[in-house]
């Protein structure tokens, strides 16, 4: 007998100000959703950044396929924050080889212009376990990428905030102006966009 080929789908990086939104799949196998259940797959936001680290190697390890798909700023702005975490989903579904016979995709929105059937799970970063480790491959990829260009905008505290709205972002907006990385769909960025005549980042400044 066929067993369903199952991809759990989940994303990162849709209430950010800054980067790309990011979404993960992957297929497991039951023997690969017992290795993971005894390793603690959850949630990403309820692990530390290096338990994520670690999980995200395990489930690599194990399953049967891990892909991840991205949207760009340009696109997010473009099209919507939800389209574009659409796009995202579709593009790293699309990578697994061979599809997946069903995605279970975290949220109440299933993804428009999808052949696959699918599911929609609520909380399903905590109800379904492949869910689950696609929301951590995709928070430690999106993180990985974030922390690799905040040299490139010095000031604006990226390596800890991984480009989402704390205040310490939101005070940097303000003194320096926004980056080619910044969504300017989003309200504290076109804000920042119309005060600002020059990006400080330009002239290399770093607001301090």
């Amino acid at each position: 007998m066929n067993v369903l080929r199952i991809a759990g789908v989940d994303e990162v990086g849709r209430g950010s100000l800054f980067g790309v939104v990011t979404a993960a799949a992957v297929v497991l196998d039951r023997g690969g959703i017992k290795q993971l259940q005894r390793l603690g797959v959850t949630d990403s936001k309820a692990l530390s950044a290096r338990r994520r680290e670690q999980l995200a190697a395990e489930i690599t390890a194990i399953a049967l396929d891990v892909q991840v798909g991205t949207a760009s700023v340009a696109e997010i702005d473009q099209l919507n924050i939800l389209q574009a975490t659409f796009l995202a989903m579709r593009r790293a579904i699309a990578a697994l080889k061979p599809p997946p016979d069903l995605c279970s995709v975290d949220g109440n929105s299933a993804i428009p212009q999808l052949a696959i059937p699918q599911r929609t799970v609520i909380q399903g970063d905590r109800q379904d376990l492949a869910i689950g480790a696609a929301s951590i491959v995709a928070k430690v990829w999106r993180d990985r990428e974030i922390t690799a260009i905040a040299a490139t905008y010095p000031g604006y505290d990226l390596t800890r905030n991984k480009g989402y709205g704390t205040a310490s972002h939101r005070a940097a907006l303000q003194r320096l102006g926004v980056t080619p990385e910044h969504r300017l769909s989003f309200a504290p960025c076109r804000q920042a966009a119309e005060q600002s005549q020059l990006p400080l980042w330009l002239s290399g400044e770093d607001g301090g």
